[in-house]
């Protein structure tokens, strides 16, 4: 699996960048991270020990849903549901539709991280 690339610049300078690819002036490299964190603290919290091993967890029992992933790790459903929100939001997690229930997939167990 390939690994996520992250960059880490201050709020105002993701909108900028963001505003600037709307625009059209500005184009980003294939090489530049497509997840952005604010700040080491924000990255941190999203990319725990605890939340780094989770997605280890999904990678290798590929859960049907949310509740089996619960069953493996020994987390409430509600908790985990609300770290794998977060974590879909960055992009590092997919949660796949299916029937009745949510699969969570992994889109990467390792990162690079790129501090502007």
């Amino acid at each position: 699996m390939k690994a996520i690339l992250i960059g880490i610049m201050p709020q105002e300078r993701i909108r900028e960048r963001v505003l600037a690819i709307a625009r059209g002036d500005y184009k980003p490299k294939p090489d530049e991270p497509k997840v952005w964190f604010t700040s080491m603290k924000s990255l941190a919290e999203v990319l725990s020990d605890d939340n780094r091993a989770l997605l280890r967890v999904i990678m290798e029992t590929q859960p049907e849903s949310i509740s089996a992933l619960a069953e493996a790790t020994g987390r409430k459903v509600s908790n985990l549901s609300r770290t794998l929100k977060t974590m879909s939001n960055y992009g590092i997690v997919e949660l796949k539709r299916e029937r009745n229930f949510v699969r969570p997939v992994a889109r990467a167990t390792e990162f690079r991280i790129i501090a502007a």
